[in-house]
């Protein structure tokens, strides 16, 4: 099975997207199926939205949002 990594660590993020893993220096349990259940939230709006009312992850926060802030 492929391991899933969120496009949290590299540069093209947005600056105002967070995740519990910031927070949480643990390491995850190999042997334990991952998803995409992870806790993300926007600096600005403090919630899982945007400033423009869109959810907010990995893959959604790109440059095609005009909220997006490079990092």
């Amino acid at each position: 099975m492929a391991d899933f990594r969120p496009n949290v660590d590299q540069e093209e993020r947005c600056v105002n997207l967070r995740w519990i893993g910031v927070y949480n220096d643990s390491l995850c349990d190999a042997e334990t199926q991952r998803g995409d259940e992870r806790n993300f939230w926007c600096l600005k709006t403090q919630i899982n939205l945007g400033p423009d009312g869109k959810l907010v992850d990995a893959y959604e926060c790109s440059p095609a949002r005009g909220c997006y802030k490079q990092l």
